[in-house]
């Protein structure tokens, strides 16, 4: 058997950040769901995850009716089985990073961002994973002094340092 590879661009709406993991069982979007609505009465989400067995569906939920469908979109151009997406406006993956993993079928993130994703899907028969998840450029250099007072300025903004 070969392995082929592919690389799926994940359409991120504007403003919205995007987590992209790995879960194991149907029950997941129900946890994914229970733990992203209790972190915030403002988060907005949208929530895609893909069955590897059984039905096979991308099975869906959220709070907001275009994440979900750029969650199920996203979904469904990766096409691994396990895996998921959460689409999230409205806060930070900071915010629901340790909620996510906190969901028991949860086994892996791959990604918290609002950068360009590149998911590497590999493709061996009938099964389909992810291989990679290309999030981000490379650095141009080490920061300098003021880059440091911005990046400490920035935090103190978005309020998660005082």
């Amino acid at each position: 058997m070969t392995i082929e590879f592919a690389l799926v661009s994940v359409d991120t709406p504007a403003d919205a950040n995007v987590i992209i993991g790995q879960a194991h069982f149907v029950k997941t979007v129900e946890g994914l769901h229970e733990a992203l609505v209790g972190i915030s009465v403002h988060l907005r989400f949208g929530i895609a995850f893909c069955e590897a067995s059984g039905d096979c569906l991308i099975r869906r939920s959220g709070n907001d009716p275009d994440l979900e469908r750029s969650a199920c979109a996203a979904a469904e151009a990766i096409g691994a089985g396990h895996s998921f997406v959460i689409m999230l406006r409205g806060g930070y993956p900071a915010d629901a990073l340790n909620a996510v993993k906190d969901v028991p079928e949860v086994s892996n993130i791959w990604c918290a961002t609002a950068d360009t994703v590149g998911v590497v899907v590999a493709a061996a028969g009938p099964n389909r994973g992810i291989a990679a998840v290309l999030d981000g450029r490379s650095p141009v250099g080490i920061e300098t002094d003021a880059d440091v007072a911005r990046r400490r300025v920035l935090l103190r903004e978005l309020g998660y340092k005082q």
